[in-house]
């Protein structure tokens, strides 16, 4: 290759080294200024509060479900009901449902079975079945993996006493990781992804919605179209939270962590799963996904270094890129979330920041996504179509 070229190219490769260490500097400089809002949150306070429906779609078993569950049961509010919704007769976590039912009783628990499939997303087809057994016009759509602390309802629905507020989230961090795999799990969603959400959220850069955690009426959900306008979508709070910004209502972000539980059966698992969350953000952002290319410094400073051998220089700009991002993602798991298990899973960050390169790669190629087991070929719109169907499709069209 041409000496110019080749020395060009090699130059090139600081772009995101310089990208990404400028973001690291300013990542901590937001969750700085996030941790002072937060600390200066009054407590949630309404003139009276609204009865509510906390929707936890089910499906299958998972790590320490009975606690995460019962949490939504032991919730410091006044009137308020849970509705465990699953859809088969035979799914494996309805006898601790209904145990769970019967220590609360029926007035604060229903266990709803509900065979819907409307559209191709699972946990949106849940929801449905859910719904109809809904009792309150305030909802608050809580995910199965996710555990709550007693003041988690009143920090959720008191914001949406503003009438400019269509739809309320928290925040929420991974825990209870066990293996080397589920750490880098709990690294992708606690040192990346929610570093990039406080990024956005302290600093208006772009406007989200966090499904995981989340309330809103039954008036606005229905306004959009109800749960049936949204289940087809991979990322279905992005695009509820994008039509509730149509209908010139808020998303408003509530300084407050919840805990969603890493549950993860093998490295396969993990590795499907990084591929999942990069196809979710591919979906709901295309362009600003491709833009991040421009901060991923850790893996193109190594590429930095390699295209330099014999050179001292490129070992010292990954010693430093290095340096930069364990101590930027130190100060945001320390600081900012008060993650105790992430930062003892930073031995395990360069690595991750490595193999994220490849889910970033995959993410752009890679057509199909895997939910529940079941697998779907992903639209350039962000919209999931079962594979069974397609084949049906063109076994048709093919006679």
């Amino acid at each position: 290759m041409d000496t110019i070229l080749w020395n060009s190219l090699r130059w090139l490769l600081l772009v995101p080294v310089i990208g990404g260490s400028a973001y690291a500097l300013l990542s901590i400089l937001a969750v700085l200024r996030f941790r002072a809002r937060a600390n200066s949150r009054p407590a949630p306070t309404v003139a009276a509060w609204p009865p509510v429906t906390i929707l936890k779609p089910v499906h299958g078993l998972e790590k320490d479900q009975r606690r995460n569950l019962r949490s939504a049961c032991i919730q410091d509010y006044p009137d308020y009901e849970v509705v465990f919704s699953v859809q088969d007769d035979d799914d494996p976590a309805l006898p601790l449902l209904y145990e769970i039912q019967r220590e609360f009783g029926p007035d604060r628990v229903t266990v709803a079975v509900e065979n819907i499939r409307h559209g191709t997303n699972g946990k949106i087809n849940n929801m449905i079945g859910g719904l109809q057994h809904a009792r309150h016009d305030v909802l608050v759509i809580s995910d199965s993996d996710v555990r709550l602390e007693p003041d988690y309802l009143k920090t959720i629905v008191a914001p949406l006493a503003d009438p400019d507020v269509g739809c309320v989230c928290t925040l929420y961090k991974a825990a209870g990781a066990d293996s080397w795999y589920e750490r880098m799990e709990l690294l992708t969603l606690n040192a990346d992804f929610m570093a990039n959400v406080l990024f956005a959220h302290v600093t208006g850069a772009s406007r989200f919605c966090l499904g995981a955690s989340a309330a809103l009426s039954r008036s606005t959900l229905q306004r959009i179209g109800g749960l049936e306008a949204l289940s087809d979508y991979l990322v279905e709070d992005y695009e509820m939270g994008r039509r509730i910004w149509e209908l010139g209502k808020k998303v408003a972000i509530v300084p407050y962590f919840v805990d969603t539980i890493v549950d993860l059966g093998s490295p396969s698992h993990w590795w499907s799963h990084q591929v999942y969350w990069d196809q979710n953000t591919r979906a709901a952002r295309p362009y600003a996904f491709f833009a991040t290319a421009l901060v991923r410094s850790v893996p193109f400073a190594l590429l930095f270094a390699l295209a330099r051998p014999g050179d001292p220089l490129g070992w010292w700009v990954f010693a430093g890129t290095a340096a930069l991002r364990l101590v930027s993602a130190a100060v945001i798991l320390g600081w900012g979330l008060r993650d105790r298990e992430g930062l003892q899973s930073l031995g395990l960050l360069l690595p991750r920041d490595l193999s994220a390169l490849a889910t970033w790669l995959l993410a752009f190629t890679k057509r199909t996504t895997t939910w529940r087991g079941a697998r779907f070929i992903l639209t350039r719109d962000g919209r999931l179509v079962s594979r069974d169907s397609m084949a049906k499709d063109h076994l048709r069209t093919a006679h």
